[in-house]
């Protein structure tokens, strides 16, 4: 199963590409569009429409201002979406925010904090590992990783300071 990051425009990609990273370092196949929901609508639906017949398992849906990609992407597909809220300059990424988030009854978008591409990818991971057990065992490393980092990082102040 792949992972798609969908964004709204190229100017979004300096944040969706910190999502794709993560998402290949777990060894992931990505697809990478950019589908805009109100200049490109018919390729959204088909988008969204074939998505599972091309693989695709997750979609990730980045957008700012507006930010209606996700909710059109969901109102067309069963696969889990994931908005990515992009911080525009207008709001400083609130209007994203709300606009992902606030969707209607039967239309979920699953969303993350604004700029949060890394957190997008590990979830998308996760919904992805559910049934892949060598992915599920990822995480757990992955986890492991994170709680050894700050464990280095908790014994190296107590050493500063409490000698």
């Amino acid at each position: 199963m792949k992972v798609a990051f969908v964004m709204g425009s190229d100017s979004d990609l300096p944040v969706v590409e910190k999502g794709i990273k993560t998402v290949q370092d777990f060894g992931v196949e990505v697809v990478v569009r950019v589908i805009s929901a109100h200049r490109t609508p018919v390729a959204a639906e088909e988008f969204a429409k074939t998505a599972e017949e091309n693989g695709i398992g997750v979609i990730v849906a980045a957008a700012g201002k507006a930010a209606h990609l996700g909710g059109v992407l969901a109102a067309y597909t069963t696969i889990p979406v994931i908005g990515l809220p992009i911080k525009s300059s207008t709001l400083d990424g609130l209007d994203s925010l709300l606009s992902i988030v606030q969707m209607p009854p039967g239309i979920p978008v699953a969303t993350v904090a604004i700029d949060g591409a890394e957190n997008a990818g590990i979830l998308a991971v996760q919904m992805l590992a559910l049934s892949n057990p060598e992915l599920k065992e990822k995480l757990k490393a992955h986890k492991k990783a994170m709680e050894e980092k700050v464990a280095a990082k908790d014994a190296a102040v107590m050493a500063r300071f409490q000698g």
